[in-house]
Parts: structure tokens; C-alpha cells; sequence
């Protein structure tokens, strides 16, 4: 795993593009300093893009929208649950989120996350995608799960690195994708971050 940016003075802050606890416990769980904001952006998919192309702009437009010094990185992600190639959003209410699960129930779907990490001048971004298949809910057991209030506000309606964990039967890919933010690529672009800041 890539190191924490350094200074002289302990590690770099970044700057965290999202009000999302779960991507904030994945960088400071790097070793980050993190500094969090929350910009308002148009999230509303347009119908001529693909779910995919969805996640990198926002993704992008989080980072661009944030605001930070040249010399602070910003890393943002926007993450979509897309099944049959139809992107599931966050959960209208309890209905909507037993519905959610028990379409999932036994089915292999896709985590799409648009990732981009910028710093002044510079940026970097991509895409990465997670197959997640679910294993054969029980009967009663997508309702017992959302009365837990785990399911609502999460796209998909699930949180896997809780008891929605217990739902899953298979992850392709990387997990900390299906958390919030795809750690592998990020920490490589602040890794590359560092040194050339270290240059400069």
C-alpha cells in the first residue's frame, strides 16, 4: 500500500471532496491528515451517458469544485450499484430498500466509482469496477436488515463493511470499492503526488 504523503512536520493533509464517513475512514486509515468538504454539484445523471461516464464526471467535478491551495491534493469519488446495467441509487425510504435487496437477492451486480485526485494544475482519474454478487436472501431477511437503518442513504442499499457484509456472497475486484473509494489508484496518484510536489 502506498505511504502517506509526508512533510517535515508528520503527514500531508488532503483534501476529501465528500461528506462520505466511510471514504474519510479509508484515507485516514492510510495514514492522511484529512480535511473534508462537501460542494454542491448537480448529481442528476444525464440519460445520453453511461453510468460509468456518470461516476467520472462527478467524480471530477467534486475534485474541481473543492476548495484547497496548490499544493494540497483533493481526491474525490462518486459511486453507483448498477444492476442489469441500471444504476441503483440510494434508497427513497424503507419500501424502496427492501425492494433494493431482494432484487439483488442471488444476483451479480457491478460497483462503478468514478475516482479523481487533483492538486493545482494537476490531475488524475479513472474508473474501477467491483462484481458483487449477493447470495439467496431468506425470506423476512432484506426487511429485517433494513430495520437495522444500515441500508438507507447508501447507493444499492447496502453497506458491506457492516452487517450488510453478511449479505454478500462473492466480491471480484476490489473491495475497497464497494466501501466508497477504490484505494489501490488513489494512493498510487498521491504517491506520484508526492514526488513531484517534492520537486517542485
Amino acid at each position: 500500500m502506498a505511504r502517506a504523503l509526508r512533510r517535515h512536520d508528520g503527514p500531508m493533509k488532503i483534501v476529501l471532496s465528500s461528506s462520505s464517513p466511510r471514504r474519510l475512514a479509508l484515507l485516514v486509515g492510510c495514514g492522511y491528515t484529512v480535511e473534508t468538504c462537501s460542494p454542491e454539484i448537480d448529481e442528476t445523471i444525464s440519460p445520453d451517458e453511461s453510468p460509468h461516464e456518470a461516476t467520472l464526471r462527478l467524480a471530477r467535478g467534486k475534485a474541481r469544485a473543492a476548495p484547497a491551495d496548490s499544493r494540497t491534493p483533493v481526491v474525490a469519488g462518486d459511486t453507483l450499484v448498477i444492476l442489469a446495467g441500471r444504476p441503483l441509487g440510494k434508497p427513497r425510504d424503507e419500501t424502496d430498500a427492501v425492494s433494493t435487496l431482494e432484487a439483488l437477492s442471488g444476483r451479480w451486480h457491478e460497483v462503478a466509482s468514478g475516482w479523481c485526485v487533483r492538486c493545482g494544475e494537476m490531475e488524475d482519474s479513472g474508473i474501477t469496477v467491483t462484481r458483487v454478487r449477493f447470495r439467496d436472501l431468506e425470506a423476512g431477511e432484506a426487511v429485517d436488515y433494513v430495520k437495522t437503518g444500515e441500508p438507507l442513504g447508501k447507493a444499492g442499499a447496502y453497506g458491506i463493511q457492516g452487517l450488510g457484509g453478511e449479505l454478500v456472497a462473492t466480491v471480484d475486484g476490489s473491495f475497497s470499492n464497494v466501501i466508497g473509494i477504490p484505494l489501490l489508484p488513489v494512493l498510487r496518484c498521491l504517491d506520484d503526488l508526492r514526488c513531484r510536489l517534492s520537486r517542485a
